[in-house]
């Protein structure tokens, strides 16, 4: 197993829109799209959640008023940041990302997103066989509050090699895209190498030549649509209008590699005694679940 987490191999491809699909079946995702690390918006993979039509501004502000988020140095209630995201304007904007560890923070709120979608032919992330201590460094269920004029800040993709599952619960918001093979364009940090170092909002293309050459995808995901990517995509946002958005972090086969590689890295910086065994237990376990999922 390599020990450097690399990109998928179809990362070549250079899509230029994202596909909206309805009725998609499971086999069809994984071999249309998860296949060929491609991302789609499924426009009805949530219409049964109980969080559609619930979960509002109103909802959050009138049950957990009283929870507190510091950002940027200030800290702010519920009630004052919803006040500020119906409101929210370029000039003036609402404290972002104003996001929760859902099983932390709204643990009865779990099953509001359920069914839960699964993109692949197991859930791995809830095997019993994953170690809760591989997770650490990502938040598999979260919450983004947030309003008109505010975007996340940084171009990034996603912790621990993990795909990712976005559902736009209440309000829209606007997603910039890049797939991995326009990263030479995104100008990692060397000691980061998931950030870019670029200003998405005011690029400086003087010291970031090449960031002129990158092409977004620009997906605007509507309410109740789920937006699924996977691993290695580049990625920020921007919201035009008060917004409420679920995300998920997805792990299957496709990724296991380079969860594991990341994993390994990650600790070896920190906890060198543990990094080792990582490749070891991946790559068992690894072999356990494709027998289960009946992967040859």
């Amino acid at each position: 197993m390599s020990q450097t987490p690399v990109l998928e191999a179809t990362s070549a491809l250079k899509p230029s829109t994202i596909d909206k699909r309805t009725n998609l079946s499971r086999a069809e995702f994984i071999k249309e799209y998860v296949d060929k690390s491609l991302p789609v918006v499924i426009t009805d993979a949530a219409k049964n959640w109980p969080a559609m039509g619930k979960h509002t501004p109103q909802f959050y502000k009138k049950n957990y008023g009283h929870v507190k988020k510091t950002i940027d140095g200030v800290t702010y209630t519920m009630t004052e940041a919803i006040d500020r995201i119906l409101v929210s304007t370029a000039e003036n904007r609402a404290p972002y990302p104003f996001n929760f560890d859902i099983k932390k923070v709204f643990p009865e709120l779990m099953p509001d997103f359920s069914p839960q979608l699964v993109y692949g032919k197991s859930d791995r992330i809830h095997s019993k066989l994953m170690p809760k201590q591989l997770l650490q460094g990502t938040t598999v269920h979260e919450l983004f509050l947030g309003g008109n004029g505010s975007s996340f800040p940084y171009l990034h993709y996603d912790a621990l090699f993990m795909h990712t599952q976005i559902t736009q619960v209440y309000g829209s918001k606007v997603f910039y895209m890049y797939p991995p093979s326009q990263t030479p364009n995104m100008y990692p940090y060397p000691d980061n190498p998931k950030f870019s170092q670029i200003n998405f909002l005011e690029p400086d293309y003087e010291r970031f030549p090449l960031y002129k050459e990158a092409e977004p995808i620009i997906l605007h995901l509507l309410e109740g649509e789920t937006l699924f990517f996977p691993s290695g995509w580049w990625h920020t946002t921007k919201i035009t209008e008060p917004s409420i958005t679920y995300g998920r972090a997805q792990l299957n086969t496709y990724n296991w590699n380079n969860f594991i590689n990341d994993r390994y890295v990650n600790w070896k910086k920190k906890i060198s005694y543990a990094a080792t065994p990582v490749l070891a237990y991946g790559a068992i376990v690894g072999a356990i679940m494709n027998l289960l999922e009946g992967e040859k």
